[in-house]
């Protein structure tokens, strides 16, 4: 899952805990529009709220917010969303100001505005906000809206991470791994990592799952690698996935298994993932663990190569250079053939030079504006 749908759902899930608070002090016209949501009774709570949120009340104006965000008894609006949340937010509500920090950071219902998200993060944060001490920590990790500052990133993630945040523990996890901003420590990383994982965390997973699989700060152990990837592939994680598959691929830490190597490559590509993509096409390539298929390798290496994964960009190469799954094309070849050689594939060096010296030099000048064009384009035009 990408950004924008981890932040989501942590807003989503935090929404119930936060306005639960605030209903405690809340008139009865409150009390009834929280225990209709709580009890899924939508309509009947937004009726409720929505006069309170007209009136000023900055809980009922977030909670109005969160309905129009997520569709809760109303059309989904983004725009709506952010109107209620900056209203809510203006009156200093923590969880108003750290939505509307999502919604600037990924231009949902407004313009993309790094800089207003990390205000709007700052304030919350301010409030002891975790989710929002988090974020605005990832803006100062990549410089984004603010100026990059290791030391702060690493502050605001060991401060969401002190709540228990998972992701604030995930993050600062990942600082200690790398040694980024302070010292390389992998027994700290783990323990992050571990914390996170507990909460169900699926990238925690994948990376507790990677250390495993390296021996990184730990035994290497393909056993327990392979089944914390299991536990992050069955959330959705593309690169546990791949991982996965790849072991049951090579029977590493799991019984060798190409159909099953096959059906995580699947679920990987399709959340996009361009070296799953590369392997599925081996396998239908090789006819193992799928069906012999030409055609469909050349597709799945087509995607691929799309993405700039220089492994396929050779492969396609050669099934255009042999005609195999598509017509043979000893041009469109060298195309490939010098993307993937841009990419540093050896393979493709070699098909690089052997089809550039076999083609008349304005069949190979061709291709080498081909691959220009391509290049240029980030891949959108590779005809």
């Amino acid at each position: 899952m990408g950004r924008h749908g981890r932040f989501l759902a942590s807003v989503l899930a935090s929404v119930l805990a936060g306005t639960l608070a605030a209903g405690a002090v809340r008139a009865a016209d409150f009390q009834a529009g929280l225990s209709a949501y709580t009890a899924g009774d939508f309509a009947t709570a937004l009726a409720e709220w929505q006069p309170l949120a007209e009136a000023g009340d900055a809980v009922a104006q977030f909670n109005l917010g969160v309905m129009h965000q997520f569709a809760k008894g109303i059309a989904q609006d983004d725009a709506a969303a952010v109107h209620w949340y900056a209203l809510a937010a203006a009156q200093g509500y923590a969880m108003a100001q750290s939505s509307l920090g999502v919604m600037h950071d990924f231009g949902l219902g407004t313009a993309s505005n790094d800089a207003e998200a990390a205000r709007w993060y700052a304030l919350a944060a301010a409030q002891g906000v975790a989710k929002a001490q988090n974020n605005l920590g990832l803006l100062h990790e990549t410089g984004r809206g603010v100026p990059q500052d290791l030391a702060e990133a690493e502050r605001l993630y060991r401060l969401a991470a002190d709540q228990g945040y998972a992701k604030g523990q995930l993050n600062l996890g990942r600082l200690h791994e790398a040694g980024r901003g302070l010292p390389k420590d992998f027994a700290e990383a783990r323990r992050l990592y571990l914390l996170a994982a507990a909460q169900g965390d699926a990238e925690a997973q994948f990376l507790l799952g990677a250390m495993h699989d390296a021996g990184r700060g730990v035994t290497q152990d393909f056993a327990e690698a392979a089944r914390l990837y299991r536990l992050a592939a069955d959330q959705g994680n593309a690169e546990a996935q791949f991982n996965l598959g790849a072991m049951h691929e090579a029977g590493e830490g799991v019984a060798k298994d190409p159909a099953e190597a096959a059906r995580w490559y699947r679920l990987a590509v399709a959340e996009g993932h361009a070296r799953a993509m590369t392997n599925l096409g081996v396998l239908h390539a090789a006819g193992r663990g799928v069906a012999q298929d030409e055609a469909e390798a050349v597709r799945l290496y087509a995607m691929a190569a799309r993405l700039g994964n220089a492994t396929a960009q050779g492969n396609l190469s050669g099934k255009y250079e042999r005609g195999e799954g598509v017509a043979a094309d000893p041009v469109t070849a060298l195309v490939w053939a010098i993307l993937g050689a841009e990419g540093g594939n050896p393979r493709a060096i070699a098909a690089r030079d052997r089809l550039a010296a076999m083609l008349p030099e304005a069949e190979a000048a061709k291709a080498r504006r081909r691959a220009d064009d391509c290049l240029a384009s980030g891949y959108t035009a590779c005809n």
